[in-house]
């Protein structure tokens, strides 16, 4: 029993609370790298499939509107967008990834398979991850 590795007597929350805090500062570190952060990245793959408002990339991501005006204008800066005005609707903002935001994201998206190690049961884990969130989110977002 020397040899047993304390974790291995952990509780499953415990360990997926460790296993979050350690994927989420080595990916927010990568992320650095190329001039990103978590949210930028989300609301690049979301423009995967052309513009969009920052109304329904903010639904998307179940993000405030706000907090998603916040990540554009550092999206922007950085030249990984642009916002232009709807054109129907001169109060609302059509948001479109520039060329650069389309080679960061190519970059970026390469990061999880670079950074993490391979699971065997991939598919499981990522089935049991998402029944752990969907049942934990229950009532949170629509």
């Amino acid at each position: 029993m020397a040899d047993m590795d304390p974790m291995d007597a952990w509780p499953t929350g415990r360990l997926l609370s460790m296993a979050s805090r350690l994927v989420e500062h080595a990916w927010v570190e990568a992320l650095e790298k190329e001039g990103l952060t978590h949210a930028g990245l989300i609301v690049l793959d979301l423009l995967d499939v052309g513009s969009l408002s920052q109304t329904e990339l903010a639904t998307q991501a179940r993000v405030e509107v706000q907090t998603m005006s916040r990540s554009l204008e550092r999206l922007e800066r950085e030249g990984f967008v642009a916002r232009e005005k709807h054109p129907a609707d001169g109060r609302r903002h059509v948001v479109t990834r520039t060329p650069t935001g389309r080679r960061v994201w190519e970059r970026a998206k390469t990061l999880e398979a670079d950074l993490f190690p391979s699971i065997a049961d991939n598919a499981g884990m990522r089935a049991a991850l998402l029944e752990i969130i969907r049942a934990t989110s229950k009532g949170r977002w629509n």
